[in-house]
């Protein structure tokens, strides 16, 4: 099975933004030209997150994924501030493809289940922000790492697969926008427990950490931002590292997503 380069952009308001450990944010594009960008770069697929949807009670991405998906015809995820089933109706109405779901199952698992139930599990992401405990293990953080939830990560991951949960996308607080690696141990940890697809994000500095972390034949998609926005390398540079070191990839033509 190919593995998946995902090109995460995280929104505030009109803006693609990016920090460290989820927070000191600063501007760095437009989420649609870098959607058509990343796309034409290759992407599999986008993830739209919506940082300071927690603080406003929805998600206000509605109006960005409904124009980018009229020119970007790769699987789109959006999440966050997605508290009920009309919200991702909402969604995917818009075009994006799947829903990415942190706070509201942490307070109401049985999100999960009603969207798996209504739309599919294909279309149902539980997404994980980990922080690592100084006694050891992970603690998922919600309303984009702001607030504990006393869960630990990995009984969560399984509890969401337990719940309809198709797929998780699990962001390390800790490595997030350092550029210093992934999080492996983290990522090993859940994607045994567990038989649905495991997006690994946050931390990821140049090819080889991409390749590293693909090293895990659980893992089945990397979701990259950092040093994408910055121009730092492109998609066709960390997916040439994959193809080069052996890993199973979709092969794109230069300059043109296949």
């Amino acid at each position: 099975m190919n593995r998946r380069l995902i090109a995460r952009l995280d929104v505030k308001m009109e803006h693609v933004i990016k920090g460290v450990h989820l927070e000191g944010w600063r501007k760095v594009g437009d989420p649609k030209a870098r959607a058509k960008l990343y796309y034409e770069q290759g992407a599999d697929e986008l993830l739209y997150m919506d940082v300071v949807a927690s603080l406003y009670g929805r998600n206000n991405l509605s109006g960005i994924v409904r124009a980018v998906a009229t020119e970007v015809f790769i699987p789109i995820t959006v999440g966050g501030g997605i508290r009920s089933l009309d919200a991702v109706k909402e969604m995917l109405a818009v075009g994006a493809d799947k829903v990415a779901i942190n706070t509201a199952a942490t307070l109401h698992p049985d999100i999960l289940r009603a969207i798996s139930d209504t739309y599919g599990s294909q279309a149902t992401v539980l997404s994980i922000e980990a922080k690592k405990l100084p006694n050891g293990g992970w603690e998922a953080m919600t309303d984009n790492g702001r607030n504990h939830s006393g869960r630990d990560a990995v009984a969560w991951a399984v509890e969401g697969q337990k719940l309809g949960a198709g797929e998780l996308l699990i962001t390390s607080i800790d490595q997030d926008g350092t550029g210093r690696g992934m999080d492996a141990a983290l990522i090993a940890a859940i994607a045994a427990e567990v038989d649905i697809p495991v997006i690994s994000s946050g931390g990821v500095g140049s090819p080889k950490h991409v390749v590293d972390m693909f090293r895990n034949p659980d893992v089945s998609a990397v979701a990259v931002a950092r040093d994408l926005h910055s121009g730092k390398y492109t998609l066709g540079d960390f997916r040439g590292a994959c193809l080069q070191a052996g890993i199973a990839m979709r092969r794109v033509d230069a300059g043109l997503a296949a």
